[in-house]
């Protein structure tokens, strides 16, 4: 997935520097400016596209120009001829500024900034301008970048185009208001330093190309607006009409439309039942064949407030959807999967054939509902198995399968102690606790353990709608977490499930892909890479970790995001640590998958071994890349 900008903080008052006149900072502005635009084009979120981002990189820089006579921040200048100019100091600032201002998220309740919406001035009407393109290697760096966040794209282009350390990269970006300087240049580190290629036209705003837009597209869009401009007022002309039309919908907003599929779409009375045994004699086996079921499902006016709070939800209503997960209303009557009562709540749960929607209410009033999204498109027997109805006081209450015979809770961090009995109502769990409504440290893991016919699934809430599932094995045949071997190799590694809450996970695989003794011959240490796989595709999150004799839990030992390793396409893994012995003395130790021929360390430490382990002397803090080569002669990056 393109990695989501980190939220800014507020920006600290930066020490007070020089008075910087507004002549003086034109100067600036003008003599540095396409310095200036490139660096806000580097910044800029990837999602605008080329042409905006050219639009809005000039109007950010041309914008930064301050109405009166300013204090300049106290930050590092580069170490070129800029050096000392506090006009430029400022300039640059405000630009980084408003760069990163632009790639946050809007928020339904509070007045968008300046930067966060398309530039009015400059703007060419008709035309398309957009850099021209760079070679190879600036193509590949473009698509680096844009997996990171802003404050890491900041990080990248400060160092590259200002020739600032890490820690005056660190420095400017606090007074820009990024709430984590550290963890950007940190993660700028996963980029290759290619830093001349940022001087290519690739990333030139100020060298463009010209091309039209679509001139079939804005015809049609010329007919679009004045259709619309008719309708509108037509549909005003009606809504003015007296009477109460549909009557009250509890917390939804006011309508919108009334085609006859959305009128349908929000008739209780057309939901979608499936009989209680459809699923015994389908061809499928996921939600669409699960009954409708609760002690509401007669109670039409709910339904109809869960229908018109899809559709329109109002201010007060609590909206939120798993990444990549759409929050529009059905296009037609959705599946009826539960109607009932919850604890303190009345929850209804539908399903259009790509979602599953999950509406909540008080059960003193509608005050206070929440709509809850996730993606289930091509679930099977496996993901379909259950949904989280709620949770509270620290627990989750899930409604599973209709062919799930059996549940229980089990402690994945104790895989000898079994799995105690849950209690099984028309599908409904008894509450169980969720790892994902703990704070404080991380003692134990609780699962949803399944059974189904003569198979055994571990599901893990993740603080999602949609529980995600876990397996264990090499990538392209995993197994189900049912086996004593399965659990022990998942038992150090159960609290690193918490990096991927909220992430749209599907399934999470751990996959133990080699053992290294230690050098002090105090035993084995084993490597065990995890893959959370996401609902959308793209956005998978790999996790390398060491685990040595008589630990309590794994260390993270590299991590990387949109990568390939570890998966089916490519079942392949290297990564490094540095080890201290008991005795005090430090090692680099590196492992590869099985089908590593040889590995390569280079940089703070130099080795090399002819198979797929690496054991090597190293000094504490050093920092080592790695090289593989697999049986078959293609080359394997370290994972970082």
């Amino acid at each position: 997935m393109q990695s989501q900008d980190v939220a800014q903080r507020p920006a600290p008052p930066a020490p007070a520097g020089p008075v910087v006149d507004v002549e003086q900072a034109e100067a600036a502005l003008v003599e540095h400016y396409p310095r200036l635009v490139r660096l806000a084009y580097l910044v800029l979120p990837p999602r605008l596209g080329r042409s905006r981002r050219v639009l809005a990189a000039h109007a950010l820089t041309q914008r930064a120009l301050p109405r009166n006579r300013t204090p300049a921040p106290v930050i590092p200048a580069q170490s070129t001829g800029r050096d000392g100019d506090p006009g430029y100091a400022l300039i640059r600032l405000q630009v980084l500024r408003t760069a990163l201002e632009a790639g946050l998220p809007l928020k339904a309740k509070a007045w968008p900034k300046r930067s966060q919406l398309p530039p009015l001035l400059p703007h060419v009407w008709g035309l398309k301008l957009f850099p021209r393109s760079g070679g190879a290697d600036e193509l590949a760096l473009d698509q680096r970048l844009a997996t990171l966040s802003g404050p890491a794209r900041a990080a990248y282009a400060l160092r590259g185009l200002e020739r600032l350390t890490d820690d005056g990269v660190c420095k400017v970006l606090a007074a820009a208001g990024v709430a984590d300087p550290e963890d950007a240049v940190l993660e700028a580190d996963g980029i290759p330093a290619q830093y001349g290629l940022l001087d290519s036209p690739e990333f030139d705003p100020c060298s463009l190309q010209a091309r039209p837009t679509d001139l079939m597209r804005r015809r049609q869009h010329l007919k679009a607006a004045l259709a619309a401009g008719a309708a509108l007022l037509v549909c005003g002309a009606l809504l003015g009409l007296p009477g109460e039309g549909w009557g009250p919908e509890g917390a939804a907003a006011p309508p919108y439309a009334r085609n006859p599929a959305a009128q349908a779409a929000l008739d209780p009375a057309k939901l979608t039942r499936v009989p209680p045994g459809a699923w015994r004699s389908s061809a499928r086996t996921d939600f669409s064949v699960w009954p409708a079921r609760g002690d509401r499902t007669d109670d039409r006016a709910l339904l109809r407030r869960a229908l018109a709070v899809w559709a329109r939800p109002g201010e007060t209503v609590q909206v939120s959807a798993t990444p990549g997960t759409l929050s529009g209303g059905p296009a037609g009557p959705p599946q009826l999967l539960y109607a009932g009562t919850v604890d303190a709540a009345r929850v209804v749960i539908l399903y259009d054939g790509l979602r599953i929607a999950r509406y909540a209410e008080p059960k003193d009033g509608t005050q206070g509902a929440a709509l809850d999204f996730a993606r289930v498109d091509g679930a099977g027997r496996a993901e379909a198995g259950a949904v989280v109805l709620g949770r509270s006081d620290g627990n989750v209450r899930y409604l599973t399968a209709p062919w799930v015979r059996k549940a229980g809770e089990r402690d994945l961090m104790k895989p000898v102690s079994g799995a105690m009995d849950l209690t099984l109502t028309d599908g409904v769990t008894a509450p169980l606790a969720s790892p994902a409504l703990r704070s404080g440290p991380c003692t134990s893991w609780n699962v949803l353990q399944m059974t189904d016919g003569s198979t055994t699934r571990l599901l893990t809430d993740l603080g999602e709608l949609v529980p995600a599932r876990l397996t264990a094995g090499r990538p392209g045949s995993p197994r189900e977490v049912s086996g004593a071997a399965a659990l022990r190799t998942w038992q150090p590694f159960a609290c690193s499930l918490g990096t991927v809450r909220s992430a749209g996970v599907r399934s999470v695989n751990a996959w133990a892909f080699n053992t290294q003794p230690l050098p002090d011959a105090s035993g084995s240490a084993a490597w065990v890479c995890t893959r959370a796989e996401t609902w959308r595709g793209g956005g998978a999150r790999v996790l390398a970790q060491f685990h040595t004799p008589g630990g309590a839990y794994g260390a993270a030992a590299a991590k990387a995001e949109n990568v390939p390793a570890c998966g089916p396409r490519y079942p392949h893994v290297l990564a490094g640590v540095l080890w201290k012995s008991k005795a005090g003395d430090w090692y680099l130790l590196a492992a590869g998958s099985r089908k590593t021929a040889s590995i390569r360390a280079t940089g703070g430490v130099d080795g090399a071994a002819r198979s797929s382990l690496l054991t090597v002397p190293a000094e504490q803090g050093a920092q080592a890349q790695l090289k593989g080569t697999l049986k078959d002669g293609r080359s394997l990056d370290g994972l970082r």
